[in-house]
């Protein structure tokens, strides 16, 4: 559930809007045709589509992305450390997450386009019904504004037989708004195929600075299922995981 990528996420956002003046510096050299980068992160608590998946506790990732710059093709992956699994099965230990991701970026007449696949795997998942998830996902940009659509094509999360089919709709904006600084601003849909009580919505609001030496991100998330410990966002009996929460995310690319 790869979130913490923000540096990458924030440039895509803005690319194509820079306009140069005729007398500017001379332009940079092309990119590269191959490009690979890596990524750390930490967070103080790390939230997919408004969830926490650490029990509010802090979490450690690291990522990897290739990118052919003529093509647009890209492949990547990023892991992090989770809770939930833990919390809700009692064989396995399923402390990792582990994405593994490519599609193919690119732009049309100023609007940015993004299709791809991603699959979370969870490694010694114990659930019975496996939480290892493959989405496949298409995004809309325009300016600071985007769109993303993302469909399960394997049962959901853990979710029973029949919840392939679940979908994710995510609307948002990235708009600079002084000297760097960059408003975040999102709103989030989850449909569960046919577990409707597993519905939510979540939402963020955030600024994110790019400070050089690193990315620093402070957000406020919430999900609109305060009721929702009995839909299973629990994990085990414990604390509902969705509630309204600052989130503080530092992100080092390189």
């Amino acid at each position: 559930m790869k979130k913490l990528i923000i540096a990458s996420a924030i440039a895509s956002a803005f690319a194509g809007q820079l306009v140069y003046a005729e007398d500017a510096a001379p332009a940079a050299a092309p990119a590269p045709d191959h490009v690979v980068a890596f990524n750390v992160g930490v967070t103080n608590d790390y939230r997919f589509r408004g969830i926490s998946q650490t029990r509010l506790q802090p979490a450690v990732s690291a990522g990897a992305d290739y990118t052919n710059t003529p093509t647009g093709l890209y492949a990547g992956t990023w892991t992090s450390n989770i809770k939930w699994i833990e919390d809700g099965v009692s064989s396995g230990n399923g402390s990792q997450e582990i994405d593994l991701y490519g599609g193919k970026r690119g732009e049309i007449s100023g609007v940015a386009y993004d299709i791809g696949l991603i699959r979370y795997y969870y490694r010694k998942n114990g659930w019975p019904v496996s939480a290892n998830t493959t989405e496949a996902y298409g995004q809309v940009g325009y300016g600071p504004a985007y769109i993303k659509y993302s469909q399960a094509v394997t049962n959901f999360l853990g979710w029973a037989d029949g919840s392939d089919g679940s979908n994710y709709i995510d609307v948002g904006v990235n708009q600079e708004i002084k000297d760097g600084y960059i408003l975040n601003l999102h709103y989030g849909k989850q449909v569960v195929k046919n577990y409707s009580t597993a519905d939510y919505s979540d939402w963020k609001v955030g600024v994110t600075k790019d400070f050089g030496m690193a990315v620093v991100a402070v957000a406020v998330v919430g999900t609109s299922g305060a009721d929702k410990t009995s839909a299973g966002y629990n994990f085990g009996g414990k604390d509902f995981t969705g509630n309204t929460a600052g989130v503080v995310t530092v992100t080092k690319s390189f």
